[in-house]
């Protein structure tokens, strides 16, 4: 093979060399890489022409489509295309699909949803929801609540009463809970007995004699225990005192002590330093009427309505 012919085939170089043999070649790249470079530009304009991209006055540079939604002001607004607008516009839509079971909800009442499938299916599904939204961050995702802050609303022990009516009405104004401290009206001694005599109601393992001063104490004027748990310990729905007979605790740390003396420090614990974080938010300014029904039928078949 000739020498021209040898030199045709070998690759250029640019002319830069090192130490006489190390030599810098010029090696184009291969075609289907510059074309792949090229289309990204044609991409990158054919999609900005798309897609609204830069703010621009009232609107944007770019995009061929317009998107309109309603804004919680009620006004109806338009904007270019884009993932917030499209949001909106489907959280539109699936508002007016969901408009005439609301509207259904809010004309029935409570004894005839409970008798219609096709409304309970939809209160299962849209009060769910709304439960996770509004609910779920205090009393948990299944209604469970929180020993010591946030009430169990699957069981059947209710501060404020479990029907329709009580629910309805403690979502609309809200709640708030409250046990005055004893530490300054009586003794160690004295919150002592109370403590037993309050353990000695549910079955827990007492000191009996400490019991029995603590069941004068709970009944005279001096703790008057009774005039929010009622003379029989039973509690109150009207003032949300609750019962102190069922063995069910939501304030005193009673379940998760391991001893029976653990069990009678919870409640003493409680009984001198009292209460005051029973407090819900009233939701009435927050969600619709027809909301609230929703998620007073919901909470209701939760499993602990009444």
């Amino acid at each position: 093979m000739s020498e021209q012919k040898l030199q045709s085939q070998t690759v250029q170089t640019t002319g830069h060399a090192w130490d006489g043999d190390l030599q810098e070649y010029n090696n184009p790249l291969p075609v289907w890489w510059v074309y792949t470079f090229y289309a990204t530009f044609i991409f990158a304009i054919v999609y900005w022409v798309i897609y609204p991209s830069w703010p621009f006055g009232k609107g944007w540079i770019g995009g061929l489509s317009d998107i309109s939604y309603v804004n919680s002001a009620g006004e109806t607004k338009t904007h270019s295309w884009n993932t917030r607008a499209l949001y909106l516009e489907d959280m539109n839509q699936a508002a007016a699909a969901q408009k005439p079971y609301f509207d259904k909800v809010q004309s029935m009442s409570y004894e005839q949803i409970s008798r219609d499938p096709e409304i309970t299916a939809f209160i299962l599904s849209s009060g769910k929801a709304l439960f996770a939204d509004n609910c779920a961050a205090c009393h948990q995702s299944g209604g469970q609540g929180v020993v010591g802050f946030f009430p169990n609303l699957t069981d059947d022990d209710w501060l404020y009463g479990g029907s329709y009516e009580k629910i309805h009405q403690t979502l609309v104004g809200g709640r708030r809970g409250y046990m005055p401290s004893f530490s300054e009206v009586l003794s160690a001694e004295q919150i002592g007995d109370l403590a037993n005599y309050v353990a000695g109601l549910s079955g827990i393992p007492h000191d009996a004699a400490k019991a029995k001063a603590g069941d004068v104490l709970f009944h005279s004027e001096t703790a008057a225990c009774y005039y929010c748990h009622g003379a029989d310990a039973k509690g109150r729905k009207e003032m949300g005192a609750p019962n102190l007979t069922d063995g069910i605790w939501l304030w005193a740390g009673v379940a998760a002590a391991p001893s029976s003396e653990g069990k009678v420090a919870a409640i003493r614990n409680v009984v001198s330093t009292g209460l005051a974080k029973g407090v819900m938010p009233a939701w009435g300014g927050r969600l619709s009427s027809e909301q609230i029904k929703v998620l007073t039928v919901y909470v209701h078949d939760l499993g602990g309505g009444l």
